[in-house]
């Protein structure tokens, strides 16, 4: 300490300060060294603490490095649009890294949790990804560089929400596809067009959902609500289970909801009964409806890690927020009034998205299934949810439902 005040180089506050005179500059490998304006000299230990470091990782998403008209290296954030001299990934230095995960809540919104991600390794596929949680679920992982399919039934709406997406960012990989939840056909040819891509599947989040609809039966002859939540993904899975495992470590993020706890599946035997979930006209009512399928998206992504996790597929569920204005209730208007009186307290879509985007990239969740998440946070379920021999019931008579309207499909 004693050459250092000597040398004058102990007139800082912070042992990492730099003395005046020197500067932090880092290779594009990402090695830290130090630059002495005066001596003109450069070196790799730090002036003060004779310590080597190095930045953790890539640039972040978005951010890439550049030469200006002098030949010096300039830093370009084209998210935020602005240039710096500054090497951002000096702000994450090797000692960083081994922070404990930061703690979200109900008012993180998707991108803060993506913040510095780089997920342009990955393929993202999203159910309903063009308006909503589902919309603001596909923007954020485009904006860190993963490559985005909404599988949505209007393509033409879809194609808008791509076209928003890649004037945001315009090196964003996003693209729209044909999928209609409500024909088993049409998934099945999703499946075949998505596998014709040669592509891996790294998160498959099942986000699609119809709610308050009046009854009515799909062309396979099923009630729509249940069909649209369940069966449509079900069997889109089932399609796509190949591909999952292999391009594991994979992820399916489940969208269902706290209505879940507000119905039940079982008849009289304690099996899951086909009447209950796609009911006849006259039992039907759209409310339930919506719980029900909400409780199969749980049994469901239960039953779809015990039997996926070995393989190195997880799958969780969630629930995105309470009381959020979506385009979800737009068939009964009594439930929109409500929605628009109560919009100045709801979550935003970002916010929404949140929960869907933790479950899909969060490190601590690596190998991690069977859970229910709720704001960020692992809770419990409702009781009928977390039992076995629910989900194995559930599975089964889907299986049977698909089987009955197809041929070949390849069974978990």
């Amino acid at each position: 300490m004693a050459a250092l005040k000597y040398a004058g180089m102990d007139d800082t506050d912070s042992e990492d300060e730099l003395p005046p005179g020197w500067e932090e500059r880092s290779t594009k490998d990402g090695w830290v060294y130090y630059a002495n304006h005066e001596e003109m000299k450069t070196q790799w230990e730090h002036p003060k603490t004779g310590k080597k470091k190095r930045c953790a990782g890539d640039l972040p998403y978005g951010w890439e490095q550049e030469t200006d008209e002098k030949g010096q290296k300039i830093y370009v954030d084209h998210i935020n649009k602005r240039t710096t001299y500054f090497d951002p990934r000096q702000a994450f230095t090797v000692e960083d890294v081994m922070m404990k995960p930061k703690r979200y809540d109900g008012n993180t919104a998707a991108l803060e949790i993506l913040q510095g991600r780089d997920l342009s390794d990955k393929v993202v596929l999203i159910t309903g990804g063009n308006s909503g949680i589902g919309f603001e679920t596909a923007r954020s992982f485009a904006l860190h560089g993963a490559h985005v399919i909404l599988a949505c039934r209007n393509l033409s709406r879809a194609s808008k929400a791509v076209t928003l997406i890649q004037q945001e960012w315009h090196k964003a990989r996003v693209e729209a596809m044909m999928c209609n939840l409500a024909s088993l056909r049409s998934v099945r040819e999703f499946a075949e067009s998505f596998k014709a891509k040669k592509l891996p599947l790294h998160i498959l989040v099942c986000n699609a959902a119809v709610c308050t609809q009046p009854w009515s039966l799909t062309e396979d002859g099923l009630e729509s609500t249940f069909q649209i939540c369940h069966l449509g993904h079900f069997l889109l899975v089932q399609c796509l289970q190949d591909v999952l495992r292999r391009s594991a470590p994979a992820r399916v993020v489940v969208v269902s909801s706290e209505s879940h706890r507000f119905t039940d599946l079982l008849d009289s035997c304690g099996k899951v009964d086909l009447a209950v979930l796609s009911p006849p006209k006259n039992e039907y009512w759209s409310m339930l409806a919506y719980n029900r399928a909400k409780l199969c998206n749980i049994l469901f992504s239960n039953e779809l890690h015990r039997r996926l996790s070995p393989h190195g597929v997880t799958s969780n569920a969630l629930h995105p927020g309470n009381m959020m204005y979506t385009s979800i209730h737009k068939s009964w208007w009594l439930m929109t009034f409500l929605f628009t009186l109560a919009r100045p307290f709801t979550k935003s879509m970002q916010q929404g998205a949140a929960t869907t985007v933790y479950c899909a990239v969060a490190p601590e969740l690596e190998g991690l299934g069977g859970m229910y998440f709720n704001n960020c946070f692992r809770c419990q379920p409702s009781n009928q949810a977390q039992d076995l021999s629910s989900a194995a019931s559930l599975w089964e008579l889907s299986e049977r439902l698909v089987a009955e309207r197809s041929v070949g499909i390849q069974s978990l």
